[in-house]
């Protein structure tokens, strides 16, 4: 039997500019988003339900934003600021940023658009430039690497982002920094409330064009496999859920560190059904977190980390292996 532990939870959140502030996010109860001082107080509270690591998401006002995502890596960013600050204040919390261009996009696509897109606002299918976003990913990702990051997780879905990664990081000196590779993140229907909290949404078309459709497994597997071998030091699923299948055929296949990522979608169907009495929100959230883990999962992402965090502490969660 496997053992539920708070080191098995990384918890996310949502960084934004200012001083004091809580701004609540309406379709996540419980979550917020956090300027950086507010922000330390919380990852400190973390840090004391033995939660080892956390992930960073940057929320750009809409003024910074534009068709090239330059805030994103801009000197005074606000996640590469978050890190500097959260590094020389708090010790023994490894940090993880997120690296896409949809939070900094006047369109709210994960990548530089081709000229087509740019030019005509499909309501379809939208691609993305696959080596102008490979370009900006690699400026990202420096940048917070250079304000202190311990991870890096290239979540735009583009071809070759863990490699390019890799290469400005070993260039610049940050062969330390490691890499969470988004490497199989399907186009779901679950990330809604994630979308809203970091003002991240397409404002036309969808991201079928470079996510991953749903039905394909095999096309995930080989997502994996594609990142494991151009360098991530781990790989993960998203959303959780509905991949359990995924999760554990990676795990099978690759025996290689394996993240999963229990969406907002996912956190807020949780909540809400607690809200109108259909179930008890510890018991559905902790039969999903063992489910998860039970798959395979490493580490798992999710929004309830700091509530199984204290659930654990109550009680010991036992695991069966999973049967692979």
């Amino acid at each position: 039997m496997q053992r539920l532990s708070s080191k098995d939870l990384i918890m996310p959140y949502f960084v934004i500019e200012g001083r004091n502030k809580k701004e609540p996010v309406a379709d996540m109860p419980g979550i917020a988003r956090l300027t950086i001082d507010n922000l330390l107080e919380e990852i400190l509270e973390v840090k004391q339900l033995g939660i080892p690591r956390v992930l960073l998401f940057g929320a750009c006002p809409r003024q910074y934003k534009d068709e090239l995502a330059s805030y994103a890596y801009a000197k005074n960013n606000i996640v590469s600021r978050a890190v500097a600050e959260l590094k020389r204040k708090i010790k023994g919390i490894a940090v993880i940023t997120d690296v896409c261009l949809c939070a900094y996009t006047s369109h709210g696509h994960c990548g530089i658009l081709k000229t087509e897109n740019r030019k005509q606002k499909t309501k379809n299918k939208v691609c993305i430039d696959n080596k102008e976003t490979l370009k900006v990913l690699a400026k990202i990702a420096l940048s917070h690497a250079q304000s202190g990051a311990d991870w890096v997780a290239p979540s735009a879905m583009a071809k070759g982002q863990v490699l390019a990664l890799r290469e400005v990081l070993n260039k610049y000196g940050y062969k330390k920094t490691k890499i969470l590779g988004y490497s199989a993140k399907f186009n779901s229907n679950f990330y809604g409330p994630f979308r809203n909290a970091a003002s991240s949404a397409p404002l036309f078309g969808d991201r079928s064009g470079y996510q991953l459709d749903y039905s394909n497994a095999q096309g995930a597997l080989k997502k994996i496999k594609e990142d494991i071998d151009s360098g991530a030091d781990m790989v993960m699923v998203k959303p959780a859920l509905s991949y359990l299948d995924i999760i554990k055929e990676a795990k099978r296949k690759f025996n290689y560190p394996l993240a999963a990522y229990n969406v907002s979608g996912e956190y807020a169907l949780v909540k809400m059904g607690a809200s109108i009495g259909l179930w008890q929100e510890k018991e559905v959230a902790l039969e999903i977190i063992t489910s998860i883990k039970r798959a395979g999962a490493d580490y798992i992402i999710t929004y309830h980390a700091k509530d199984v965090a204290k659930w654990i502490k109550q009680k010991n969660y036992l695991i069966s292996p999973s049967v692979i």
